[in-house]
């Protein structure tokens, strides 16, 4: 990586391998994030059925219950990458982090901004980077 940084002459003076990245969150940003998603989850989940779909009906871009379950562990992730950024990258000018990937219609657009916002909160100046699997970097030597 880091020769690969020098060939394009980005002067990166350290990069650092995160390994315990599936540790769970701290309780505090755990519930920081909760707090930030909270005015725009849809608790179908304590009401019967009728009054869930009508609830999804009327509000489809609200989080719901099965999708919080479904990407709990993307979610938590977002999260402790977050604080594994912020214990090693506080004094840096710039962090370049990879953007989660979420196929389109498969996560709410709520979800994903929260994804986002917890990811980068309380960072430097961050490049959010998203690739499509694919190689297109050329170059010459």
């Amino acid at each position: 990586m880091q020769l690969l940084m020098k060939k394009f002459r980005i002067k990166c003076d350290d990069i650092q391998v995160i390994s315990d990245l599936n540790v769970r969150p701290s309780v505090e940003s755990w519930k920081l994030f909760q707090d930030m998603i909270e005015p725009f989850r849809l608790h179908e989940g304590s009401k019967d059925t009728t009054q869930a779909e009508a609830l999804r009906k009327e509000h489809p871009w609200k989080i719901t219950d099965h999708e919080l379950d479904t990407f709990e562990e993307k979610t938590i992730r977002q999260v402790r990458l977050n604080e594994l950024l912020q214990e090693s990258s506080r004094a840096a000018k710039l962090v370049v982090v990879s953007m989660p990937i979420a196929r389109k219609g498969s996560v709410s657009d709520y979800l994903y901004m929260a994804w986002l916002d917890s990811l980068t909160k309380n960072l430097p100046p961050t490049l959010l980077i998203r690739g499509n699997h694919q190689s297109v970097l050329t170059y010459y030597s």
